[in-house]
């Protein structure tokens, strides 16, 4: 059965892939991002290949953009049924330079140098509001869809990062674990009119976001790119394709007694003690 299912930050690389996988399955697709160019580039690219989709220019932080929004998935789709906060992200005035702090950090006078001490706290509001309440909002929005009726859900993009904190970015693991805690809130709040709450905590994934990190330019790992996958069993990064099989699951009828589960997909790095 045919659904609509609303995806925010759609017009990046992981909620594209998704967006794409659930439009052969027959649904239809809002491609939601603050990039309308971007957004609407997915929905084309969907079409295209036979699904259907539109492409909807929408600030995840602000409540008026969402009900704009939702209004223009209401008269192309009908009521949402499905909702997929794929919208977060990372900022640099929230993440340390160096993964430990040492006591000559205090003496480090290089331009941009950052210690636990340095950290911008509108870096890591920045971070806090775009990953929590770019969860929440959105979920105030379009929720509103789905009360009393069956097959609607929810589903948040939380982190591995929310189980254990990496170094060095203790803004966006503290905003993802936030995102998983809600995840659970939520689910309970819920429970009574139909609506399902889960979550993804995707591992370590090749993103426009973290390829400089994690990557040379050269293709090459970085130090941190390779602490990474030396502390993966699977020893490889997550590809997009990764996460469509749960995606498909936990927004499908073979999930409707699972609620509030936030579920790793990190090629057993959680697992791995690293001896």
């Amino acid at each position: 059965m045919s659904k609509t299912i609303v995806l925010t930050g759609a017009g990046g690389v992981l909620c594209s892939t998704l967006a794409e996988a659930l439009a052969k399955e027959g649904h239809n697709i809002a491609v939601l991002d603050l990039r309308k160019e971007a957004a609407e580039k997915v929905a084309a690219t969907i079409n295209k290949n036979g699904g259907n989709a539109i492409g909807v220019e929408a600030n995840v932080l602000e409540k008026e953009s969402l009900i704009a929004s939702k209004t223009v998935v209401n008269e192309a789709f009908g009521k949402c049924d499905i909702l997929i906060n794929g919208a977060g992200g990372n900022h640099p005035l929230g993440t340390t330079s160096n993964p430990f702090f040492e006591m000559e950090d205090l003496n480090n006078a290089t331009e941009g140098f950052k210690t636990f001490f340095d950290l911008d706290p509108k870096g890591i509001e920045f971070t806090f509001n775009l990953n929590f309440l770019g969860t929440l909002i959105p979920t105030q929005v379009f929720a509103e869809d789905m009360v009393g009726r069956e097959g609607c859900s929810v589903l948040n993009i939380s982190s591995m990062n929310a189980f254990t904190p990496l170094t060095k970015i203790p803004a966006y693991s503290g905003a993802k674990a936030a995102v998983s805690n809600f995840t659970q809130w939520l689910a309970v709040h819920f429970s009574k009119v139909g609506i399902r709450v889960n979550a993804l905590a995707p591992g370590f994934f090749l993103t426009d976001q973290n390829r400089s990190l994690l990557t040379n330019d050269d293709g090459s790992l970085t130090q941190r790119g390779q602490q990474i996958i030396d502390q993966t069993p699977m020893s490889r990064y997550g590809e997009p394709e990764d996460l469509v099989g749960t995606t498909l699951w936990l927004c499908g009828e073979g999930s409707k007694f699972v609620t509030g589960v936030v579920v790793p997909i990190d090629g057993g790095f959680a697992a791995y003690s690293g001896v």
